[in-house]
């Protein structure tokens, strides 16, 4: 019992709805779909049952007496009277039939609620106990009955609403019109308290992207949502103040190192010609090389905005290159190649990953896949790799492989490729 249910609530958790709104609106329609339900069965079981039978019982109790006037005074001219007491005093309408007359023409089918005929055969069995006939479903506003005496057969027509609680219609009518007036104020109410949490969902959504702040967006809604907004808000600014601190600093500290360079340049053009300086001059321009990488990634922390960038031009130059350097490369894209990043920064990372694959390998694949939610790169070669204890350390800024950093003697890779070397992964939200 226990696994199944279980399995029911995790069956039911799937397909009901994960938005806010629409579990709120669910939340409120339920309780007010249960309440009507219950006011509507203890209605119809009470109040229209025990009015439609009390009418009932009422109308076959005038028809019996009808009956035995009938019975008592057995000549025709009491018919008169008895018609004209029946019609103006009890409010029926009676005439005599042949004897053959009882169940000509047959009733029409029943509704599935027949509690009308319920009631009135019920009490005809009761009160007069003779064979009868009774149509209930006709498009007139009254109720024929026909009940066998000794050598005719009495027919009545009685008004629908003298048998039948006839206001169901009226009292189901407004309770269904007041509940849509109460759903649709909830639905406005709801809509207008909800709306502010959406907002700070997408700003939240904008900002791990690394995007701007929705247009017009300010805390709003009830209390507890603009301190959550408000608190966003104050969060984003210092995450933003100390990107801003690091950035500075990172670039302060490599334009400084930038003029100790340009003096070691300077001595070792005064040294002469003659001097040999080759292990000094790689290790100047291995600290260029780091320099840059320090300021483009400081350039690209601190000031780049988001904006539109196509992946077509880009991999259109990597064949170029690719033929330059005599490697095969072959490319891919799915979806739309334009996509919402910092041109500069992305352009970069995809360019450094394939030119170091052209590097190291002989044959590159790239396939590009950019579906509504996500942009994913695949860099394929058949390159040497890296070990698979140094893949995490490859993710650190500025990591170098190998001790003396120095680029010409390392490899990279992230994973096992399907072309026997490494495979890099690109995947950001779209």
């Amino acid at each position: 019992m226990r696994k199944t249910w279980k399995s029911v609530s995790r069956w039911i958790a799937r397909r009901m709805p994960k938005g806010l709104y629409t579990r709120t609106l669910i939340i409120i329609i339920a309780p007010m779909v249960l309440l009507q339900s219950v006011i509507a069965y203890v209605f119809m079981e009470r109040h229209w049952q025990m009015v439609t039978e009390r009418l009932s019982k009422t109308v076959v109790h005038d028809i019996a007496a009808i009956i035995d006037l009938i019975e008592t005074y057995p000549q025709d001219e009491h018919y008169n009277n008895i018609t004209r007491i029946a019609q103006q005093r009890m409010g029926l309408n009676i005439s005599i039939l042949p004897p053959d007359q009882l169940s000509v023409p047959p009733p029409g089918p029943k509704p599935f609620f027949a509690i009308l005929d319920y009631f009135l055969s019920e009490e005809i069995n009761k009160q007069i106990n003779k064979p009868f006939w009774i149509d209930t479903v006709g498009d007139s506003d009254l109720v024929e009955i026909r009940i066998r005496l000794d050598d005719k057969v009495l027919r009545v027509f009685a008004p629908r609403s003298q048998t039948y609680a006839s206001n169901t219609g009226i009292f189901l009518s407004w309770m269904i019109g007041t509940a849509l007036v109460l759903l649709i104020i909830a639905i406005f109410f709801l809509r207008t308290q909800i709306r502010p949490i959406q907002q700070l969902a997408e700003a939240a959504e904008s900002f791990g992207k690394g995007r701007p702040l929705p247009k017009g967006f300010e805390p709003r809604g009830a209390d507890e949502v603009r301190r959550a907004g408000t608190a966003f808000l104050r969060m984003r600014q210092r995450i933003e103040r100390q990107i801003e601190q690091r950035t500075t600093m990172l670039s302060g500290v490599s334009h400084d190192l930038r003029t100790i360079l340009t003096r070691f340049k300077l001595q070792l053009a005064l040294s002469g010609k003659n001097a040999d300086n080759t292990a000094l001059e790689q290790d100047i321009a291995d600290m260029q090389n780091m320099l840059e990488d320090y300021l483009a990634f400081a350039r690209g922390e601190g000031s780049e905005k988001v904006g539109r960038f196509d992946l077509g031009p880009v991999m259109a130059k990597l064949a170029e290159e690719a033929q330059l350097r005599k490697r095969g490369f072959h490319y891919t894209i799915k979806g739309k190649p334009v996509v919402q990043v910092r041109a500069q920064a992305f352009s970069r990372l995809v360019f450094n990953l394939v030119s170091n694959a052209f590097r190291y390998a002989g044959n590159v694949d790239v396939h590009i896949k950019h579906s509504r939610t996500t942009l994913l790169i695949t860099i394929d070669d058949d390159g040497a790799g890296i070990a698979k204890n140094m893949r995490e350390e490859v993710f650190k800024p500025f990591f170098r492989l190998d001790a003396a950093r120095n680029q010409d003697a390392s490899g990279t890779g992230l994973d096992d490729s399907p072309l026997g070397g490494l495979r890099a992964i690109i995947e950001i939200p779209a």
